[in-house]
């Protein structure tokens, strides 16, 4: 597994989801570093990790799994996590486990629980062969993803490179279809159960602050599931971009890189200084 490990102080870790990797928090990790640990993943398949063709269950489970050995592995105890897309259900599912650990939760346009709506673009991607050709064959996920993803200007060409650097072959996008059929929807899929048993332990973090920042033009993640959110986790702070599409970071990256910082940066007791508008 390759990660980010830059700067020095309470360590705020964040988690990518698909087809993105750690070059998504590029410009979080700039504004956070100077004052915080900064631990960026990479998953397994993704990014600059290793992509391995066989023997590697492309799981949820087995995502959180990586996850805690990483936080094991450097020795983290108290910290704040950033979660996006499929890293919801990866960082939290992995918080869950270690939910005294965790001081501050921020979500950007994700999900952690069981639903049923999913848009016809990424459906189709989940029909098998036909799926697998478009996703690892064509790049019909990742590549429309840096057009589709974003909503108020048009991704620069070095951006785009930058988020499909690793997806350049039909072996490195294995883990991008992987993700596509990894999405549990119905009750026998392989990852139903573990996605369930995260969305019955969401109200343990009722205790915890938590900021939502939400794109309203996510064409997967929209208002839906920010409400659901909002049932979940009714202390939650919203900060809602009416015109944000789903990579939010792009979208509005000086906005929510400042407002991630004053949200980690509140007093060890939760209550914040600056309450985010």
């Amino acid at each position: 597994m390759s990660y980010l490990d830059e700067g020095e102080g309470h360590p705020v870790i964040m988690v990518h989801g698909n087809p993105t990797w750690s070059f998504f928090y590029r410009d979080v990790v700039q504004t956070l570093k100077g004052n915080f640990r900064c631990i960026v993943p990479d998953h397994i398949g993704c990014g600059l990790s290793e992509k391995p063709k066989c023997g590697y269950r492309y799981t949820l489970d087995q995502r959180i799994r990586d996850l805690n050995e990483l936080v094991e592995y450097l020795g983290v105890d108290k910290f704040d996590l950033v979660v996006h897309d499929w890293g919801g259900a990866i960082g939290i599912g992995m918080a869950l486990q270690r939910i005294s650990s965790l001081r501050r939760l921020a979500i950007l346009n994700t999900a952690a629980f069981v639903d049923s709506r999913i848009p016809r673009s990424i459906s189709v991607c989940r029909f098998p062969l036909l799926g697998k050709l478009i996703v690892q064959g064509f790049n019909g996920f990742a590549g429309p993803a840096t057009r589709m993803a974003v909503s108020k200007n048009a991704l620069a060409e070095s951006v785009k490179r930058g988020y499909l650097l690793p997806h350049r072959s039909w072996s490195s996008r294995k883990a991008v279809y992987e993700f596509v059929k990894d999405i549990p929807m119905h009750i026998n899929h392989r990852s139903f159960s573990r996605l369930v048993e995260i969305e019955n332990s969401l109200l343990k973090l009722r205790d915890i602050p938590v900021a939502l920042f939400w794109g309203g033009k996510d064409f997967c993640f929209h208002e839906h599931f920010m409400n659901r959110w909002k049932r979940f986790l009714p202390q939650a702070t919203v900060v809602y971009y009416a015109n944000a599409g789903h990579y939010i970071l792009e979208d509005e990256k000086e906005s929510v890189c400042v407002g991630i910082q004053e949200f980690v940066s509140d007093d060890e007791d939760g209550i914040s200084d600056t309450p985010l508008a």
